[in-house]
């Protein structure tokens, strides 16, 4: 068992004193440490997702301090999933511990919320957080995205289910009624209709719903070929238990559009993942030199097997320092722009961060639940059935940077 309060504590580590070759004289002093907040639900619904967040952030800070031989630590910012909270938790970093640089936002609404404080305080956010809208029409220079939007998640699961079951015509939806979820569901609305898909239902639900039974009926009552789970995290997983109990797999396919990663499959187990579709933003099976390099880090350093919170908050904390370390500054205009249209080596390969937007430009993933018996080992849960990138322009994702 991990001991959260000692990893937490870990994160504010210490380098040698020692600048790197080119930083004399600029903003930096030998003694500054550079810090990172991270602000992420560490209780309510999406705790778990949070808890990993978190120790993805210490592991960059701690690699970070070694490389750049400087005080690189991370701070914990408790949003509980809500806004308001989460531009509060921001606003009193800023003001009390004079941080600038932000990794984090699980969900949408506070991730929009957060990237206009970071413009405003002239700090820099960056988020795995997915709706359109934080490259789109509510992009802003001082907010930036790793993962793949909903328009793309959509596109790389929905689309080649679409063609791998060709007789699968009625499809039926679960949303979480949010930004987030409508915009799943909208860019699944417009593959249906291209693809003469036939729609045959949507139910709605809460940010709290933890029973999902009665939309699990109206599915079932509808008939569908195909069910599409468009919510996230611990509801993603409630859903689909209660299916599988339901006896859900034996009448219909299943796809799950956004997976939280490893930890989701370990909760579910193999029997009920089996035979599923999940999307991925990340998968600890991908053959990439930077992911290789990750999961053998994360294995050493906390004894078990990175998924995407973990990994998602790494890179955002690693591309956040790395890029104030060039810029000799934890000002926000001056670390975006060492940010804005850099290309570098990945945890899915080449990655790239757009200029116009400020949104990574990296695969999405379509996997596939493993029988128990086909597993190689206790993490090999699911195969990478399809992957690729899809992505609106920014002109046509609406966003107008200024």
């Amino acid at each position: 068992m991990i001991n959260r309060r000692r990893l937490l504590q870990s994160g504010a580590i210490a380098g040698a004193s020692l600048l790197l070759p080119g930083l004399a004289g600029r903003a930096f002093s030998a003694s500054e440490a550079i810090t990172v907040g991270i602000p992420v639900p560490i209780s309510g619904p999406f705790a778990a997702n949070g808890k990993f967040a978190s120790l993805g952030g210490i592991l960059a800070a701690e690699e970070a301090s070694r490389e750049f031989g400087r005080q690189v630590k991370t701070l914990d910012l408790d949003t509980e999933g809500k806004p308001a909270t989460a531009v509060r938790k921001v606003q009193d970093a800023f003001d009390n511990n004079g941080i600038k640089l932000y990794a984090g936002g699980i969900l949408s609404s506070e991730s929009l919320a957060m990237g206009k404080e970071a413009l405003r305080r002239n700090g820099v956010f960056i988020t795995t957080a997915g709706a359109d809208e934080i490259t789109g029409t509510d992009c802003n220079a001082a907010t930036f995205r790793w993962s793949v939007p909903t328009y793309g998640a959509i596109e790389q699961t929905v689309r080649p289910l679409v063609d791998m079951l060709p007789d699968a015509k009625r499809w039926y939806t679960i949303t979480p009624q949010y930004v987030f979820g409508d915009g799943l569901l909208n860019v699944a609305k417009d593959i249906f209709k291209e693809k003469g898909i036939e729609h045959v239902g949507n139910s709605y639900h809460s940010l709290t719903e933890k029973e999902f039974s009665g939309y699990l009926t109206n599915a079932i009552a509808a008939r569908p070929d195909v069910l599409l789970i468009l919510n996230f995290g611990s509801q993603s997983s409630d859903t689909l238990r209660q299916a599988v109990s339901f006896g859900l797999k034996n009448r219909m396919t299943i796809l799950v559009a956004w997976a939280s990663g490893l930890e989701q499959f370990e909760a579910l187990g193999p029997d009920i993942c089996e035979g599923v579709y999940f999307g991925a933003q990340y998968w600890h099976g991908v053959d990439t030199p930077g992911n290789q390099a990750l999961v053998k880090s994360v294995r050493e350093r906390f004894d078990l097997t990175p998924n995407y919170s973990l990994a998602g908050s790494y890179i955002l904390t690693k591309l956040l320092v790395d890029a104030a370390v060039k810029a000799g500054s934890i000002d926000g205009d001056k670390v975006a722009a060492e940010l804005r249209g850099k290309t570098y080596e990945g945890l899915t390969g080449e990655e790239t961060i757009r200029a116009q937007d400020n949104q990574v430009i990296k695969d999405y993933y379509l996997l596939k639940g493993k029988a128990k018996k086909d597993m190689a080992d206790k993490d090999d849960f699911a195969e990478i059935v399809s992957q690729g990138k899809s992505f609106l322009s920014p002109e046509d994702a609406g966003c107008k940077m200024g």
